[in-house]
């Protein structure tokens, strides 16, 4: 005779306790592992936000159009002036003068753009609200400004330098009848390497100004200010009591420094050789710091 055991019901496993518990994972609950992102995580830095920079720079139309605009500019009135020179000297109308400084016209008409796009660099970021974004990804706001400043100041540099030295070896060519001097190699370094490093360094003012305006047509405008400005109130400073100030304002000007690349001081006590080169680093560092201080006290 067999017996028959009655079926025992069938429960469902108990919950764990994060699940059964009302109020969710209870004190001391430790979860198993999970899921895990096969995406990497690094520890950003420098070279990180260089590379954001570059691809913006890159990729922005502004970029190339401003650019191309200052090679045609530097490019064409150079060799226009180099003609111009050619065509009406003499064989002595240059005697002992150095070929290269013709290369200056070209260069301070080409100097607007420049400075243009030092200040969209930044300051169009905070017009478009593109700054918000950028913040997030890197919020080390000195690590962006710094990032903006190396890939700017390397794309002006290779840029001018390019486009003065081309222009360079045109002018020595074209005026080697005129009588000029053969040129030294301290002529072809300032004429090249120093005016490109000055070049670069004025569209970096350019750029700190445009980050703490924050308004591009305003940093533009104060920044044709302080290229022209000096020279027009020289101008109209004809009394003699104001002659020593009118002397500082020529000497000093933007115009003026940018031609000592060129040749001699053209006063007396004013910057000489590479003078201009060590005001515009001086310029450069405390716009700088001002911009760097404002980032941090101010909201994007």
């Amino acid at each position: 005779m067999s017996t028959h055991q009655p079926a025992t019901p069938q429960t469902a496993p108990a919950a764990p306790e994060w699940q059964a518990a009302p109020g969710g994972p209870q004190p001391g609950y430790t979860p198993q592992p999970g899921y895990t992102s096969p995406i990497p995580v690094v520890r950003t830095h420098l070279g990180h936000a260089i590379g954001s920079e570059w691809t913006k720079i890159k990729s922005v139309r502004s970029t190339i159009w401003t650019l191309g605009v200052f090679v045609v500019l530097v490019v064409g009135i150079g060799l226009l002036a180099g003609a111009v020179v050619s065509s009406a000297s003499s064989s002595s109308d240059m005697s002992g003068e150095n070929p290269l400084s013709i290369g200056f016209f070209g260069l301070l008409i080409g100097s607007m753009c420049i400075m243009t796009l030092g200040v969209l660099t930044t300051a169009s970021e905070y017009g478009t609200g593109m700054i918000r974004t950028t913040t997030v990804a890197c919020p080390s706001r000195i690590r962006v400004l710094a990032a903006k400043a190396i890939v700017f100041f390397a794309v002006a540099f290779v840029v001018t330098l390019a486009a003065s030295t081309f222009v360079a070896m045109a002018h020595a060519s074209m005026l080697s009848d005129t009588g000029a001097r053969t040129p030294t190699n301290t002529d072809w370094l300032k004429a090249t390497v120093g005016v490109s490093f000055y070049m670069a360094l004025l569209g970096l003012v350019s750029l700190f100004v445009g980050s703490i305006i924050r308004h591009s047509a305003g940093a533009i405008t104060i920044m044709i200010g302080v290229l022209l400005a000096p020279l027009v109130i020289a101008l109209f400073m004809f009394s003699q009591s104001l002659e020593k100030v009118r002397t500082a304002l020529f000497e000093y000007s933007i115009p003026n420094q940018l031609s000592l690349f060129y040749s001699n001081s053209l006063g007396q006590g004013g910057p000489s050789g590479w003078d201009p080169l060590w005001i515009m680093l001086v310029v450069t560092a405390v716009a700088f710091g001002g911009a760097c201080l404002l980032l941090e006290k101010r909201d994007v």
